[in-house]
């Protein structure tokens, strides 16, 4: 097979300039089949799950989910038979400049796990801190491991 080098009296400028109009025609692309605004009409995008940590302490379960420019009005933490269930909205913020790219995500959000058979969901809390809601999961005593006495 034959390689034809391409030679140009621009060297780096120009492997710059075929760079950025790889991108451009790449950005055309990606807007054909992804149209600014292209995203389902309010209320048929499915939800998406925001991204999450669990951390299982020693007395308790941590749940850390990524939720930023979010206000606390805009998130409700509800458990019910042993599932810990997160939701909310995050809406598209008012531009005003042309949006060159669109990537953060919008719309409805849902996160949900089971929580195991130990914990105390008598007495969660959650904070939002920083862009960061953490939903601490006490661990009841009940379901503390212990050692059985045996007999005869």
């Amino acid at each position: 097979m034959t390689h034809h080098a391409h030679h140009s009296r621009g060297g780096l400028s120009s492997a710059l300039h075929e760079l950025e109009d790889l991108r451009t025609r790449m950005d055309q692309l990606m807007h054909a089949v992804f149209p600014v605004g292209g995203y389902p009409e309010f209320g048929t995008a499915e939800p998406w799950a925001p991204l999450a940590d669990v951390v299982d302490t020693e007395d308790a379960y941590l749940v850390e989910l990524e939720l930023p420019g979010v206000d606390k009005d805009q998130i409700a933490v509800e458990v019910a038979e042993g599932e810990l269930d997160i939701h909310g909205e995050i809406k598209e913020k008012e531009q005003t400049g042309v949006v060159r790219r669109h990537t953060r995500r919008i719309g409805q959000f849902d996160y949900r796990t089971t929580l195991p058979p130990n914990s105390d969901t008598e007495h969660i809390s959650a904070d939002l801190t920083s862009g960061v809601l953490t939903v601490r999961v006490p661990k009841s005593e009940t379901g503390k491991a212990h050692r059985i006495e045996i007999t005869g």
